[in-house]
């Protein structure tokens, strides 16, 4: 069975020697790729890494209000593609530090949600605020506050994967468990 290419943006140039690309499947594979035209160099496009943290000190959560697009001026985590040569770990932490200015501690890996539709993946992580008085918006962040549970604006919520990841952890520690979890959302 061919599995058809399904992309966001169509490749149409090599990265390699920057000639025109075709949709073709390769030779030993089961899918649509973009292929170079004079070289063959393949175009793979494979999703993309989400690292982030539910940061909490006490009972409160950490939140950002996004200050750059997608979602500008709405309410999530910190949050971020990770980059080349880090960990999740890592990734998670810098995003921390580049959105809030915040530092964590005590970092357990919690919620891996594959959305497919878009071809991302996000690995999140339950972790403490290091310092409840050390933390500020970073240069993606409009405001960044500390949020009770009744009071988080979750009609004003970024990301449904984050809304999701949030509900289910304020219901684990209500129960007082937490469970780690790979789900998908369409």
């Amino acid at each position: 069975m061919i599995h058809k290419l399904h992309t966001g943006l169509p490749v149409k140039f090599c990265n390699l020697c920057g000639s025109r690309t075709r949709i073709g499947v390769p030779e030993g594979d089961d899918r649509e790729r973009h292929i170079c035209q004079t070289c063959g160099y393949i175009q793979y496009q494979n999703p993309k890494v989400v690292a982030g943290s539910i940061i909490t000190h006490e009972e409160q959560i950490l939140l950002c209000k996004r200050a750059i697009e997608p979602r500008s001026g709405y309410w999530t985590i910190p949050a971020g593609f990770l980059e080349n040569h880090e960990s999740i770990q890592q990734g998670s932490i810098r995003e921390t530090w580049e959105e809030a200015r915040a530092g964590i501690t005590d970092m357990h890996l919690y919620q891996i949600t594959n959305l497919t539709r878009i071809g991302q993946i996000y690995i999140i992580y339950r972790a403490i605020l290091d310092d409840p008085f050390t933390f500020a918006p970073g240069p993606e962040s409009l405001v960044v506050e500390l949020f009770d549970e009744v009071s988080i604006p979750w009609d004003d919520m970024a990301f449904r994967v984050i809304k999701t990841s949030l509900g289910r952890f304020l219901e684990e520690r209500a129960a007082g468990t937490f469970t780690m979890s790979v789900d998908t959302l369409e």
